[in-house]
């Protein structure tokens, strides 16, 4: 797989390592000469020294199939023409656009970027989850943090306790997948009853709801 990164700053840096250490081909471009030669020096990738939003630039790295464009500078402007460029000039058909300022999500999504990451997005909302958890535990974190996955223990005082699943006032983007019960693992049905101490695991996503459950548990 043949992947080409504008921008060699850390993010690109630790993105180039990463794929390079899982095999990948790597083309790393950078407009700072000082910066092609330290990444010369310590990444087994070929680095290209130039405006990676420059037609002639891109041509000498897209040369042949590409699997995969990031676009990771640390200017979202730069990030947007390059990788518009690689979308209609080069035809990748997958483009990834690092957001650095969380303030042009939308702004992107509107000039036709789909596959948009902001890191500082996913840290809040990994932030704002833990809160809104509290007494929970996060397995992991889907779609770029809109959505979790979580464990629960249920609590002696907990308010679910006596009650089926069926009977519960869940928020819709939930879903319980799993009870673990004495080692034992159980699939919920509608008329299963929560036991004291049981390890729920949940899905849920949108604003709230998590929150909503940790007062359930």
């Amino acid at each position: 797989m043949k992947i080409v990164i504008v921008g060699g700053g850390k993010l690109g840096f630790y993105i180039a390592k990463t794929m390079l250490n899982r095999d990948y081909e790597v083309n790393l471009i950078e407009k700072d000469k000082s910066r092609c030669v330290y990444l010369a020096d310590h990444l087994d990738a070929e680095v290209i020294c130039g405006d990676g939003t420059e037609i002639e630039i891109l041509a000498s790295s897209i040369n042949g199939k590409v699997d995969c464009f990031i676009a990771a500078t640390g200017s979202d402007q730069d990030n947007l023409v390059a990788a518009q460029l690689a979308k209609k000039k080069f035809q990748v058909k997958k483009v990834i656009v690092s957001a650095n300022d969380p303030g042009n999500l939308e702004a992107l999504r509107r000039l036709g970027m789909t596959n948009i990451v902001s890191n500082t997005e996913i840290v809040t909302r990994l932030i704002e989850h833990e809160m809104d958890t509290a007494g929970g535990k996060l397995v992991a974190s889907l779609n770029k943090g809109k959505a979790s996955i979580n464990e629960f223990k249920v609590s002696s005082k907990a308010k679910i306790l006596g009650k089926s699943l069926k009977d519960l006032q869940m928020p819709k983007t939930s879903l319980v997948v799993s009870i673990i019960r004495e080692g034992d693992l159980i699939i919920p049905q509608g008329d299963t009853f929560f036991h004291s101490g049981d390890e729920v695991v949940i899905i849920c996503s949108g604003e709230g709801a998590c929150k909503k459950l940790a007062k359930l548990f």
